[in-house]
């Protein structure tokens, strides 16, 4: 592990014979290639017109490692080095993000052209920083043809995903973050802030005790976020509903739920009984106003509408949760 963090047991680039670095290139050009394909199969199904972009982006890798490796074949012979980024100290690095799934498109497009960015700046660098001609030319042909990767992503960008094709797949990916997560968290965070003011509040004006209100709470955060998820979960498998996976819809809404019913729980951990009320009351009007917040960010409620209703229904519970407590 420290040897990776610090560098321990990696060659430094200036160390690196012209052979090793046309190595070290067509390494780097063979790994971009899987990257692309890996984004494209990723995208395929959502978002046909990106993954091709990223399918003519692994084409193009693919010719100039077949140039690279001509190139070799010709100074250095038939045997390649075995030499990678990961071997080489300072090195632009490739995170894993085409193993998540799903992909983010805007993100996934974004990355696309900062790898080919990277290539190009590191190279420009490396050249700026040596003395031998040959290996000065070597390194400044290899930045150009990362600069040209840079223009030929644009091309086929604008080839394959024209300006309203890729406004209507990003209006489906944010639809569909919506459907999956944000529907789901923000009706669980609604029924785990309102639902659980009646009886926490209840039970603290009525044992004016902070411990129990807390168990109180605690109980029916929890209680209420099993049962939402499960809910959720169980309800609607997705496949028609175009909702997205039921096992992500069902943690949105039970883990929300929890979190909504806590906020205003944990407080009562204070031993001094107004103490610990005034900071859950606090609580409770930063949870209406998230709500509200998200409803008019992600739901297109206009905000003092959102406002209204959460704010009304907030205080209603609450004041039934005081009257019963009280009572």
């Amino acid at each position: 592990m420290l040897s990776r963090v610090f560098g321990f047991g990696r060659r430094s680039f200036d160390s690196l014979s012209e052979q090793e670095v046309l190595a070290l290139a067509i390494s780097s050009e063979e790994d971009d290639g899987r990257i692309y394909r890996a984004y494209a199969d990723g995208l395929r199904d959502e978002f046909p017109q990106s993954a091709k972009v990223f399918d003519g982006m692994a084409e193009e890798e693919e010719q100039h490692r077949s140039a690279l490796i001509d190139l070799h074949r010709a100074r250095f012979g038939e045997r390649i080095p075995l030499i990678r980024r990961e071997h080489v100290r300072g090195f632009y690095e490739r995170k894993p993000d085409w193993l998540v799934r799903p992909l983010g498109l805007e993100k996934v497009l974004a990355q696309g052209e900062e790898m080919e960015r990277q290539a190009e700046r590191f190279y420009r660098e490396a050249a700026s920083r040596t003395s031998d001609a040959s290996t000065r030319k070597l390194l400044g042909d290899l930045a150009a043809a990362e600069g040209r990767h840079g223009k030929t992503a644009q091309r086929l960008e604008r080839e394959h995903l024209p300006e309203d094709t890729r406004t209507q797949e990003l209006k489906s990916e944010r639809r569909q973050f919506i459907l999956t997560y944000v529907q789901p968290g923000l009706a669980g965070l609604m029924d785990g802030s309102v639902s659980t003011l009646a009886p926490i509040f209840a039970a603290a004006f009525a044992t004016g005790d902070t411990w129990q209100t807390f168990l109180v709470g605690l109980s029916a955060s929890v209680g209420a976020g099993i049962s939402m998820g499960f809910t959720e979960a169980a309800h609607d498998d997705g496949k028609l509903s175009g909702r997205g996976s039921p096992v992500k819809r069902g943690l949105a809404s039970g883990i929300m739920t929890a979190v909504g019913g806590l906020g205003h729980a944990l407080p009562y951990l204070i031993p001094q009984f107004w103490t610990a009320t005034t900071v859950a009351i606090v609580v409770v009007f930063l949870e209406l106003w998230a709500i509200a917040f998200i409803q008019n960010r992600y739901m297109d409620t206009p905000f003092l509408r959102a406002t209204f209703q959460v704010v009304l229904g907030g205080a209603l519970v609450f004041a039934a949760g005081v009257l019963i407590g009280s009572a």
